[in-house]
């Protein structure tokens, strides 16, 4: 059977609460609204502690309604801030590694600046100055220790001649193209420089290792006494190095010999002086001309 069309609260118990409740409220509502009237008309000083109590009361309510009003307001400003914070860490972070970068690389232009400075204030004050080249490549990864200049027998280079930086001897040209040179390291087993302690005098020879170290080993008869700190420089003895050439500085001792450390590292140099030799080659004996037969 199908529901009646008729809907009056008098067909519905529920509906009839809800519409008593809704009078008696009504009601109340009128009373009390009338009763305030009535109290701020004729007490006022009772009707304002009657609302400083409910004030009381309804204050925390008011307070925390207000705070979920301002929270649901805000969600979408908080979140676009969020996303705005966000991407500005980003960008900030992207600047820093792009400083970084600028860092790194005037660093090493500065780097390669003062070595260049260093070369050409050494190039000034050295009389016997070839050419300035640079150190093009080298033989790290072999116990032979060679080193390619660019610059060769049309800028004066020639076979023999010291290569130095300005903190010390490299070594020596062993084979010198038009425009390349080839330069055996000190460090190379191969190499031998007389030297000199610069705190005696004492003459000793320094030879390359292969791992980018120098045994020095006395050159006179008697052994000599090494400790660490010693430094040495080129001798001149045997014509080829100037003298007063950095050329080790002892780092530990083995017997009656030393572990050195090079002066200069030529792995770590860009550019290299090469140097006339110190004593010059001895010119060839003129060759006597035939005497002329008498006339008979």
């Amino acid at each position: 059977m199908a529901p009646s069309r008729d809907r009056r609260p008098g067909f519905s118990r529920r509906a009839q609460y809800s519409l008593f409740l809704a009078y008696v409220g009504a009601v109340g509502g009128a009373l009390i609204g009338a009763g305030l009237l009535l109290l701020s008309t004729f007490n006022p000083p009772a009707y304002a502690a009657v609302r400083g109590f409910f004030g009381e009361i309804t204050t925390p309510i008011s307070s925390g309604l207000d705070w979920v009003r301002r929270s649901i307001a805000n969600t979408p400003a908080g979140v676009s801030e969020h996303w705005n914070v966000k991407a500005e860490n980003d960008r900030l972070k992207k600047q820093l590694d792009d400083n970084e970068t600028l860092v790194m690389r005037a660093r090493t232009l500065n780097q390669e600046n003062r070595r260049l400075r260093e070369m050409l204030k050494l190039r000034d004050v050295t009389t016997d100055a070839v050419v300035a080249a640079r150190l093009v490549n080298s033989s790290a990864s072999s116990t032979k220790r060679f080193a390619t200049l660019n610059a060769g027998a049309w800028q004066g280079v020639r076979r023999g001649q010291p290569v130095r930086a300005p903190d010390g001897l490299i070594g020596q040209v062993v084979d010198a193209g038009p425009n390349s040179a080839r330069v055996l390291l000190i460090i190379d087993p191969d190499s031998i420089v007389p030297v000199r302690r610069t705190s005696d005098g004492m003459p000793a020879i320094a030879r390359g290792r292969g791992d980018g170290l120098l045994d020095v080993r006395s050159a006179t008869l008697a052994s000599g006494q090494f400790k660490a700190g010693d430094t040495f420089v080129t001798s001149g003895t045997g014509g080829i190095f100037s003298p007063n050439i950095p050329v080790a500085r002892v780092i530990k001792t083995e017997g009656d010999a030393a572990i050195a450390q090079p002066a200069a590292n030529p792995d770590a140099l860009d550019f290299a002086l090469v140097q006339q030799t110190f004593l010059p080659e001895p010119a060839p004996s003129p060759t006597p001309s035939p005497t002329p037969a008498a006339p008979k």
